[in-house]
């Protein structure tokens, strides 16, 4: 997919006028993209609407319009849009409980690697996480990573003839499996494809 560049962006002007209405096409494109993975994780598909959302709000709530700062968020958020062989998605573990989600989170160490998705029976894809930093320490994962699923040119042409896609987690404290994800769903991430 096209990166954002300037040119793709609303001035803060513009934005504040058509914001309310921008909003909510994002938030219902963001309806087909979110993959519940049991009770307290998440994947949410990035794409590049939903990067220019995320800058856009960014540039408004920091007020920034000066190009240099600009192209700070640019940088930051670009290299979450998919490419034409992988989807992007962050990865959320979600309590509500503060103690519950303490407690979790020292359990769950690793779990951003024993995230997968699988295209009809092909292998399963792990991902490559957290590329622009390390979210994990010696006690504790973090609530939110930063996936990348690498397809293969066969996946890649399967999805396009419609295969179904299942994902799952298969970490020891936290096991799900996905065994086909909504169709709108499987339509709005083939999308990424094309």
């Amino acid at each position: 997919m096209n990166k954002l560049t300037r040119d793709d962006l609303y001035s803060l002007e513009e934005y504040a006028q058509v914001r309310s209405e921008f909003r909510t096409k994002v938030m219902q494109h963001k309806e087909n993209r979110r993959i519940p993975l049991g009770e307290h994780a998440a994947l949410y598909f990035e794409d590049r609407l939903t990067m220019q959302y995320q800058i856009q709000e960014m540039l408004r709530i920091e007020r920034i319009f000066e190009p240099d700062g600009i192209e700070e968020e640019l940088s930051a958020y670009n290299p979450l849009i998919p490419d034409a062989h992988n989807w992007k998605a962050t990865f959320m573990l979600e309590y509500s409980d503060v103690e519950e989600r303490h407690t979790a989170l020292a359990e769950l160490q690793g779990i951003e690697d024993k995230v997968w998705v699988r295209v009809n029976d092909m292998d399963k894809v792990y991902p490559i996480s957290n590329e622009d930093l390390e979210r994990s320490n010696a006690e504790k994962t973090s609530a939110v990573h930063f996936m990348r699923f690498e397809l293969s040119d066969e996946m890649l042409i399967a999805l396009k003839k419609g295969a179904e896609v299942s994902m799952g987690v298969e970490h020891p404290g936290y096991s799900v499996l996905l065994e086909d994800i909504p169709e709108d769903t499987r339509k709005s991430l083939v999308n990424d494809f094309s």
